[in-house]
């Protein structure tokens, strides 16, 4: 009867449609090709402390472009890494070298992206030309451009995934149809050796209107991409993501930081680079005057590093709008598996380059993970270095991984100013 085919034909599309939810993934930080959470975080040491990769390791896939360099055969590298997530918050050590593999959490999430269809912003300030960005003199973007990078993908209804980096040129393509052209587009097969120092990675699922807030965090901070290079950025999706997405590229005016609730718990803080005050201040204000501690490129010789601070109330270098910072105290070293290694700045094997901390009091524990090092100043010239850029933090409240990376970051620490 053409009515009891009539209801096949319906009951059959219903089955289809479910089946079809059912197999529909929205974008997810990935431990390994299989194993999405709703955040990772990741910490590679420094080529001094724990040189070359995991499990005796080779760096020598190239999975996402590029070739393995001098600088990994003679050892000034490590790929070495701990990492916890969302469904492991302590940390532990990883295997193999980070980023180079599809069962490692960089390497994993950032593969969902570059060999697959979804949209991308890729965004750092150090890309070295490829790609050029037309307005910023020479091949890294300086001040007041921001101090950021990392990689927002989301799918077509908006649901994204974003990774957080703490490396200069990579990533640099979004996707596998666009290589870059003159370098490699994969940690240890980039010519710049940014896996000889410590560098930090953080992963977080995101909601469409978290992909909004981000990129609206990242205009404010005056991130630097190009709408206009499908290497770095392929708009599409919900029609809101898409004109957030036209408004990156350009130095913003705002001298607000913009503060966002995601629908994970996390807190996204954006400082813009008229803002001029010390970034780390600036993330304890923000969270309600908590103590801190963080692991940035701080190098002591230099007159722009910021001392620890073991009093809260506001530096001379400060914005009557915003509320009282509590004390943030510098790590300049760390341990792990009882190998001591250090957490200052510099040049060579023995440095870091991660920006992490961790809140030390004020009855939420706080991971947080920024772009921006503790480089500026309390008073004077408040438009030094880092005080005169923009950059996102992101802070996770998660007692067992704050306490993990508070033990990770838990050894030395800079003399204080006051």
């Amino acid at each position: 009867m053409p009515s009891q085919l009539a209801w096949r034909r319906a009951c059959l599309s219903l089955a289809l449609a479910a089946a079809a939810l059912q197999s529909y993934a929205a974008p997810s930080p990935l431990l390994d090709a299989s194993h999405p959470v709703n955040w990772w975080f990741a910490f590679k040491f420094n080529a001094a402390s724990f040189p070359g990769c995991g499990n005796s390791a080779q760096v020598n896939s190239c999975q996402f472009g590029g070739s393995p360099q001098s600088y990994a055969s003679g050892k000034s590298f490590s790929q070495q890494y701990v990492y916890a997530s969302s469904s492991q918050p302590s940390l532990s050590q990883g295997g193999g070298c980070v980023g180079d593999t599809p069962t490692d959490p960089v390497g994993a999430t950032f593969s969902q992206i570059y060999n697959g269809a979804l949209n991308y912003v890729v965004w750092n300030d150090q890309f070295y030309d490829d790609p050029a960005i037309p307005s910023c003199s020479g091949n890294a973007c300086n001040a007041p451009w921001g101090h950021s990078k990392g990689v927002l993908a989301w799918d077509d209804q908006g649901n994204g995934v974003v990774m957080q980096v703490s490396t200069p040129s990579w990533p640099a393509s979004g996707n596998a149809h666009y290589p870059r052209t003159s370098d490699g587009n994969t940690l240890g097969c980039v010519a710049d050796n940014d896996v000889e120092v410590s560098q930090h990675f953080f992963s977080l699922k995101l909601s469409h209107a978290d992909v909004l807030a981000l990129l609206q965090g990242l205009a404010n901070a005056s991130a630097v991409t190009d709408p206009g290079n499908p290497q770095i950025v392929r708009n599409g999706g919900p029609s809101d993501i898409q004109a957030a997405v036209g408004q990156l590229g350009q130095q913003s005016a705002s001298a607000m930081p913009q503060v966002s609730k995601l629908s994970s718990g996390v807190t996204l803080i954006s400082k813009p680079s008229a803002l001029q005050v010390p970034p780390w201040q600036l993330v304890s204000a923000e969270l309600g005057g908590i103590p801190l501690r963080a692991a940035t490129w701080w190098e002591a010789s230099k007159s722009y590093a910021i001392p620890s601070t073991t009093q809260s109330g506001a530096p001379a270098c400060w914005d009557s709008s915003l509320p009282a910072p509590g004390p943030v105290a510098i790590a300049t070293s760390g341990s792990w598996a009882g190998q001591t290694f250090s957490l200052k700045g510099g040049l060579g094997k023995s440095f870091n380059h991660a920006k992490i901390g961790v809140s030390t009091g004020g009855g939420i524990p706080y991971a947080i993970f920024g772009d921006m090092n503790q480089e500026g100043a309390l008073s004077g010239n408040c438009a030094s270095a880092q005080n005169g850029r923009g950059g996102l933090f992101f802070a996770l409240p998660n007692a067992a991984l704050a306490q993990s990376i508070a033990k990770l970051i838990g050894g030395s620490t800079a003399a204080s100013a006051r």
